[in-house]
């Protein structure tokens, strides 16, 4: 199969820049001691896991009950469910546990880490549980020098249906530095909260094997893994817009994109419409906080190695997308039919419409479908 023959909008995966992000960030952390554990909420795919897990100790992370029974099904049998759990989710984990999968869990709070441990209790499994602590992103978890992380503790150590597994962060505030130095300086906080709170509950005499950071920023450009066991980025595997704008990756690295057929001119208004809207592109315009018309995307040939001169998604409503740029749309050369392709603003966002990709291979023949692969959507 050719691009040209692929409806539209469609998602399209370059497996030749996907290879070459997994073995930048593997290189990253080889022979540091800290073990990879890719988070997969981005790509949702057995196919990607396969390859970001290659050389490594074959953990991945995962954000949804959904993707835990996805990932359990093809294989892969040690999984960090990285969000709070509640626990009224914990009997289908027991469901999960019994088929021999090793999971650990995430909590912040006391009063649910009593409830998840009855409910654990109940169930008769034994089930790990990571303590979520803030290294400033605010998004949740407690803070490291507080009174909470010890009564936490507490009660997960004190449980039948529990144990301390360990700390946990994510430095999601990384995403929003306009430069490396910013990035540099949020990758020693999010290192530094969780192995002060590890040695907090050493001291205190509660075990506290794994010590777990993760975020592709901060993992790309963070000084020092000491105190470390493992790290968990996940949008490295794919990049996007919003990555390049802070420093991590090039616009080249980009591994994903959207197939969108031009389906009508607006020449009065010099622009040109696209069938990858708000639904297809997602309305998320993060990256324009670091490059100055970016829209919902920049929009590039159909092969996907070049822009189109400055052209970008400079509007969507739900299937429409209205392309644009500073030095005039070249109407000539994208008539109705024309096909091209969009780099994402926040390649997870983008690619949660979808059910699959189709692969190419940019280092052959970037016009062929190599193979479709699919991907798990839902809770």
């Amino acid at each position: 199969m050719k691009l040209s023959d692929v409806a539209t909008p469609a998602l399209i995966l370059d497996r030749a820049r996907l290879e070459a992000n997994i073995a930048r960030m593997a290189q990253r952390f080889e022979g540091t001691g800290v073990r990879l554990r890719p988070h997969l909420k981005t790509a949702k795919s057995a196919e990607v896991a396969r390859l970001a897990t290659v050389g490594q100790f074959g953990g991945i992370t995962v954000s949804t009950l959904a993707e835990a029974r996805y990932f359990a099904g093809h294989g892969f049998a040690d999984i960090t469910y990285a969000v709070g759990l509640v626990p009224a989710k914990v009997a289908a984990l027991a469901e999960l546990m019994a088929t021999g999968i090793a999971l650990t869990v995430l909590t912040d709070n006391a009063a649910a880490a009593r409830a998840i441990a009855d409910e654990a209790a109940r169930c008769g499994i034994l089930l790990p549980v990571l303590i979520e602590i803030d290294s400033g992103a605010h998004r949740a978890g407690v803070v490291p020098d507080g009174s909470e992380l010890p009564e936490i503790a507490k009660v997960l150590d004190g449980s039948e249906g529990t144990s301390v597994a360990g700390v946990l962060t994510h430095a999601g505030h990384a995403y929003h530095c306009d430069g490396i130095e910013g990035i540099k300086r949020i990758a020693e906080d999010e290192r530094r909260a969780v192995v002060d709170a590890a040695a907090r509950l050493a001291e205190a005499g509660i075990p506290c094997p794994t010590v777990s950071a993760g975020s592709t920023p901060t993992a790309v450009h963070g000084e020092s893994v000491e105190g470390l066991t493992e790290f968990r980025p996940g949008v490295y595997m794919f990049f996007d817009l919003d990555q390049a704008g802070i420093g991590a990756c090039a616009p080249h690295d980009i591994a994903v994109s959207v197939l969108a057929s031009v389906i009508g001119h607006q020449t009065e208004h010099g622009r040109v419409n696209i069938d990858a809207g708000s639904l297809a592109l997602s309305q998320d315009a993060s990256a324009n906080e670091f490059f100055g018309e970016t829209g919902y995307g920049w929009v590039m040939d159909a092969a996907g190695g070049a822009r189109i001169g400055k052209l970008h998604v400079e509007g969507v409503n739900q299937e429409h997308g209205m392309v644009t740029g500073p030095g005039g749309v070249p109407f000539g050369d994208l008539p109705v039919g024309a096909k091209i392709r969009v780099l994402p603003n926040h390649a997870c966002i983008t690619a949660a419409a979808y059910d699959k990709y189709f692969v190419i291979d940019s280092s052959g023949d970037a016009n062929k479908v190599v193979a479709e692969w699919d991907r798990v959507n839902g809770w």
